[in-house]
């Protein structure tokens, strides 16, 4: 399955081969990443399921959405893990989503996260769980979900605002309890991060009734400063206890797109800082986030000044801009794809780690053309992700060289691990006799779990080709170069 799929990808590649001009617009390291939202089924998955078919039916469904987004060259999937009180695994703490098979608490024949995790594995990306923190569902949703709903099973947890039920940011136990869920993913998968969406009080947060647990635990402050210092404890304890126990999991959150008011737009609106008290800038001066991906879903004087505000407060912690996709839909703003792209060249003028996009099936469905810019523009070659020199600086050893077999129409590409750890491989090549290791265009293929790939060839063709091979460790720490190893393919033994 592995190989195959690598042949499938690379095959891909392989039609565009030809010129390798250098194009500095193209960075080596970038974070181009989709949210995968299963809430609702709204990117995956789109039906449920009665039979066997409709398992593999619903598992190819986000296999394509997934080959979809590897053939543009995204890297990283922030799915929705948690969605209102449900999640996409099988856990002893939360019902599984009724997204699945229709009904709450039933999985649908394997385990959705696990899936999504390998398959994305497989393909070089990373996967990144994304938890809805704070609101656990509507009325309708808690009578569904009967008592397994932590209404039900926690009501001293529970605040109804503006018909919802919310998670009482207020209570330390609130913090224990979305701690717990967190430990299940941590521990019992291989996740590359943990996210956090609405970690955050919810709109309208003036009439939100916490005026128990304020009372309780306000100790003299106001109440604005303790609403965000609730936030601020809750996101120290949940990135304490990820790093004592898999350092290399990153903890990230996507707060507001507008941090709070700034003299370039001192009427910004609806701000993280002033409206739902998140206090991203101390989570970041703190220490506490590995990343910040703000959801930037504005235009004009909303986005541009913000992109600079933004990364003032990142503290050397990567610093995504969260695009939004969706904004391009006719219903949902009807932008045109030419706004877009200009708040992308933006972001990566001002240097910004990467991109991100709400949501995956506005990307993948080509809305206004947007994934063919992505593919065939903007994200043309692969992009390694960032080092995260603030968790570890130690450099792998390189590989040996890679050892080129020719297997008919395929050429295997294989190499040694460095050790015994657990590595992720870049390959470079070049048309020529050396390879420019520090340009995008030189990277054939990133992110690789394995020690060999499969190179589909045009065996009627003479061509010279030149590979090298690095490992990176969990923190994305690049060795040096393997040896070159230089090829030449021709029809004739030689």
């Amino acid at each position: 399955m592995r190989k195959k799929l690598q042949y499938t990808l690379l095959s891909l590649f392989l039609i565009a081969i030809p010129l390798l001009a250098a194009d500095f617009n193209h960075p080596k390291h970038e974070i181009r990443a989709v949210w995968l939202t299963t809430i609702f089924g709204l990117d995956w998955p789109s039906h449920t399921i009665s039979s066997e078919y409709d398992i593999e039916s619903q598992q190819k469904e986000l296999l394509d959405i997934l080959d979809s987004l590897k053939e543009a060259n995204f890297n990283t999937v922030f799915v929705q893990t948690r969605l209102r009180g449900d999640v996409i695994y099988n856990s002893r703490i939360e019902p599984v989503s009724n997204v699945f098979t229709g009904q709450y608490g039933v999985l649908p024949g394997y385990d959705p996260l696990q899936f999504v995790i390998d398959e994305c594995h497989k393909r070089g990306m990373e996967c990144h769980a994304f938890f809805v923190t704070f609101p656990v569902g509507s009325e309708k949703v808690v009578r569904e979900q009967g008592d397994a709903s932590v209404v039900h099973r926690h009501p001293e947890l529970c605040l109804f605002h503006n018909k919802e039920w919310y998670l009482d940011p207020g209570l330390p136990e609130t913090a224990d309890y979305v701690l717990s869920l967190v430990k299940e993913v941590v521990e019992n998968y291989d996740i590359d991060g943990i996210q956090f969406d609405y970690i955050r009080y919810p709109e309208n947060a003036q009439t939100f009734p916490d005026r128990q647990s304020y009372n309780k635990y306000g100790k003299g402050q106001n109440l604005a400063n303790w609403r965000r210092e609730n936030i601020n404890r809750f996101v120290s304890q949940i990135h304490d206890w990820v790093k004592k126990n898999k350092p290399w999991v990153q903890v990230s959150s996507s707060p507001l797109g507008k941090y709070s008011r700034i003299p370039q737009n001192p009427n910004a609106g609806w701000t993280a800082y002033e409206d739902v008290y998140q206090d991203p800038k101390a989570w970041l001066q703190a220490g506490k986030q590995d990343m910040i991906v703000p959801m930037m879903y504005y235009r004009q004087n909303d986005f541009y000044p913000f992109v600079n505000n933004w990364k003032e407060q990142t503290n050397h912690r990567n610093y995504v801009v969260g695009l939004g996709a969706y904004r391009l839909n006719m219903n949902e703003g009807n932008w045109n794809l030419s706004e877009l792209k200009d708040q992308m060249n933006y972001a990566r003028r001002q240097g910004v780690d990467g991109l991100a996009f709400f949501r995956t099936q506005f990307v993948i469905r080509n809305e206004k053309g947007l994934y063919n810019e992505l593919k065939n523009n903007f994200f043309k070659y692969p992009a390694q992700l960032p080092p995260l020199l603030w968790m570890n600086q130690s450099v792998p050893q390189a590989p040996r060289e890679i050892v080129v077999e020719r297997k008919n129409n395929v050429l295997k590409l294989s190499w040694n691990a460095p050790s015994n750890d657990t590595y992720l491989y870049t390959v470079y090549y070049s048309l020529s006799d050396a390879v420019d290791t520090e340009q995008a265009q030189s990277i054939l293929a990133t992110g690789i779990r394995d020690t060999e790939i499969y190179l589909p060839i045009d065996s009627a063709k003479e061509q010279e080709f030149t590979f090298c091979v690095t490992a990176s460790n969990r923190y994305r720490v690049e060795s040096p170069t393997s040896y070159e190893t230089y090829y030449y393919l021709s029809r004739f033994d030689k």
